[in-house]
């Protein structure tokens, strides 16, 4: 399910952007300041799209905007009643990929939250991703931990598997499609190469390695990966 975080201090507005966007399928988190949602923001991001109020109690919607593209690169939509061409400019400056001027019409909202939010993404597009406290770079193939700056290097396939995951967030796949699409038709390794895998992500991305938060054994099928 993709996962919106929405910030705005109009509560019957904010309402009315939850119950709709939750009526579409996605998962919504509302904050209604700029400091709550800043508190969230400072760790990792692991929403689909974050559409942003301009004027907000605490820090402005731009302002937010700023921090976010600091270390990721997730869509962002602005909602304002500064609708002139300069507010709209300052907007894209900051890194938003939209902004929808207010009154807006719901229709509208939820057809460009729809292009914001492209299905089956295709993880070749995915550069960079947070999971739990670390951050994942897919040009450089390093993993960073946030708090001390600790970092591991992946090789390409781990690199492929983990863009996998994430593409499939909160699915179950199968060994068989993990192959397919990480070793293709011409490779041969074993399940248990993918058990190896599996392994060292754990060691590296979980604080538990027997109870695992993010990448999950489904007995005789094959992994799901939650974040």
């Amino acid at each position: 399910m993709r996962k919106i975080c929405v910030v705005e201090d109009e509560s019957s507005l904010s309402e009315m952007i939850r119950l709709n966007l939750e009526l579409e399928g996605y998962h919504v988190t509302v904050f209604s300041t700029g400091t709550k949602a800043q508190e969230c923001f400072s760790g990792p991001i692991s929403f689909d799209l974050i559409i942003l109020d301009v004027m907000l109690p605490g820090h402005s919607g731009v302002d937010l905007c700023k921090q976010i593209r600091q270390k990721s690169q997730i869509p962002i939509l602005f909602l304002s009643a500064k609708g002139t061409t300069s507010d709209r400019i300052e907007g894209l400056k900051a890194g938003g990929n939209d902004y929808l001027p207010k009154p807006f019409d719901l229709e509208e909202l939820l057809l460009r939250v729809g292009v914001l939010i492209l299905p089956g993404l295709d993880e070749s597009e995915i550069i960079e991703a947070n999971i739990g406290g670390f951050s994942v770079n897919f040009k450089t193939f390093e993993v960073v931990r946030q708090s001390t700056k600790e970092s591991h290097s992946l090789s390409k396939k781990e690199v492929a598997l983990i863009q996998l995951f994430i593409t499939k967030n909160g699915e179950v796949i199968s060994r068989a499609e993990i192959l397919d699409k990480v070793w293709g038709k011409d490779q041969f390794p074993t399940t248990r190469t993918i058990d190896n895998y599996i392994l060292n992500f754990r060691k590296i991305f979980e604080k538990d390695t027997k109870h695992p938060e993010y990448f999950h054994s489904i007995r005789g099928v094959g992994y799901k990966f939650t974040n």
